[in-house]
C-alpha cells in the first residue's frame, strides 16, 4: 500500500507541475501581448521567462510563446482575462485572475469552485484591496538592506519573503516583496535586476487592506478552497486577504 500511494503521490505532482509550467507559458505569451516581446523592456516577461527557465522549459518553447502573445508568429494568442471577486470560507476577500480562450466554459466550472465560497458581483471586493506593482526579488549578499534598495527603486514599501511564502525565493537568500505604484513597477525592476536582486516575479496585482482574524482549522479551510481555485488550468492568480 505504501508504495501504491508514493506511485500516486508522484503522479499528482506530475500532473501539478506539468499544469505550472503550462501557467508559465501562458504567462510569457500574456505579457508579450501586453508589454512588447522585449524582456528588456518589459519586467512582467523578463520574470515570467527567468521561471520558466528554472522550470526546465525549452528555449523553443518560450520563444514559440512570445511570438505567439507578441502576434509576429503564424500563431496568434486568443485570451481573454477576467477577474471573479467573491469570497472564501469565513467571509474572507477573494480576486480570482482568469486567462481564459472560453469564457463559456471557464465561468460555470469557476461557479462550481466558489459553491465553498461565495461569488460575487464584478466590483464587489476590489475596494478591500491596494492595486498596486509587485516585485519580489531575492538577494545573494550578506547584509543587504531591503530598504536603502526600496528607496533607491522607487518602492513605496518592502516586506521580508521567505521560501516558505514563495518557493521560488531560495532558503539561503534575503527575500523580499518591493511594493510599487503601479506605473513605477518597471523602473523598480530594472533598478533591483542591475543592482544584484533577481526577480522571480514582477506584475501589478491586489494586496488586501486587511485580513480577517482566522484559527488554525479556519486556515485550512481556507487553504484547500484557495487550492482548488489555484489548480484550475485557467486560473493564473488567486489573490486572498490572508495573511
Amino acid at each position: 500500500m505504501g508504495r501504491q500511494w508514493l506511485l500516486a503521490k508522484r503522479e499528482i505532482n506530475a500532473k501539478r507541475k506539468s499544469a505550472s509550467t503550462g501557467k508559465v507559458v501562458k504567462e510569457i505569451s500574456v505579457a508579450a501581448k501586453m508589454g512588447g516581446a522585449d524582456p528588456d523592456g518589459n519586467a512582467r516577461l523578463f520574470a515570467a521567462i527567468e521561471k520558466a527557465r528554472r522550470e526546465s522549459v525549452s528555449r523553443d518553447v518560450i520563444e514559440r510563446a512570445i511570438k505567439k502573445g507578441a502576434g509576429i508568429g503564424e500563431e496568434k494568442l486568443v485570451m481573454e482575462e477576467i477577474a471573479f471577486e467573491g469570497y472564501a470560507p469565513h467571509k474572507v476577500p477573494v480576486i480570482v485572475e482568469v486567462l481564459t480562450d472560453n469564457n463559456n466554459r471557464t465561468a460555470p466550472e469557476l461557479r462550481v469552485l466558489f459553491k465553498k465560497g461565495q461569488l460575487g458581483a464584478p466590483g464587489s471586493n476590489k475596494f478591500l484591496f491596494d492595486y498596486v506593482g509587485i516585485v519580489e526579488a531575492h538577494h545573494a549578499a550578506d547584509g543587504v538592506d531591503p530598504e536603502e534598495a526600496a528607496i533607491e527603486a522607487g518602492a513605496q514599501n518592502f516586506e521580508p519573503l521567505s521560501h516558505e511564502q514563495n518557493d521560488d525565493i531560495p532558503a539561503d537568500r534575503t527575500g523580499v516583496r518591493f511594493i510599487t505604484e503601479r506605473a513605477d513597477l518597471h523602473s523598480a525592476s530594472k533598478w533591483l535586476g542591475a543592482h544584484g536582486w533577481t526577480i522571480v516575479t514582477a506584475e501589478l496585482g491586489y494586496l488586501p487592506k486587511n485580513c480577517p482574524t482566522l484559527s488554525a482549522e479556519q486556515m485550512a479551510e481556507v487553504g484547500e478552497f484557495l487550492q482548488s481555485l489555484d489548480d484550475h488550468d485557467d486560473v493564473h492568480r488567486v489573490w486572498a486577504a490572508v495573511k
